[in-house]
């Protein structure tokens, strides 16, 4: 079992409560991105740095996951992969991503991306608050707690 964390856009207050997470838990946690991280000395934490270009770091997070593993994304379409494979996936905010709602939010995604396209100002997402981090910690602990015997 393994933690996945597509880490180019993963905020690091949600990296910090992972990396509490893999010590605690003894889970093994791989950061994929696209350019250099510093993450703490740990031999559950290490970071794997793909070629910069569109969706390399999904790429790598694809093949490499597993069913049962977890991934850490806000990227509905790698959400969809990998829950497809049978792997988790949980975004930032603390939203599981499952097969029964993947298809209403790729939809929802692509209806969006439709009218930003089309020139309509759908402004971005809220600003992460002390409420999405005890939501996504509290989710992570449950799948840990659900998945992982220590």
């Amino acid at each position: 079992m393994h933690i996945w964390v597509d880490a180019d856009a993963c905020p690091g207050v949600i990296k910090d409560i992972l990396y509490r997470a893999a010590e605690r838990a003894s889970l093994s946690l791989t950061l994929v991105a696209n350019r250099m991280l510093q993450v703490p000395r740990s031999s559950w934490i290490r970071t794997v740095q793909v070629a910069s270009g569109f969706d390399s770091a999904d790429h790598h997070i694809v093949a490499a996951s597993v069913a049962g593993d977890l991934v850490i994304t806000a990227d509905i379409p790698l959400a969809a992969a990998v829950v497809a494979k049978g792997a988790h996936a949980l975004n930032p905010r603390g939203e599981l991503y499952t097969r029964d709602n993947m298809q209403g939010l790729l939809d929802m995604r692509n209806f969006m991306d439709t009218l930003r396209s089309s020139g309509v100002d759908t402004g971005g997402p809220r600003a992460m608050d002390n409420g999405d981090r005890q939501a996504f910690a509290a989710q992570l602990d449950r799948w840990i707690t659900r998945n992982h015997a220590s």
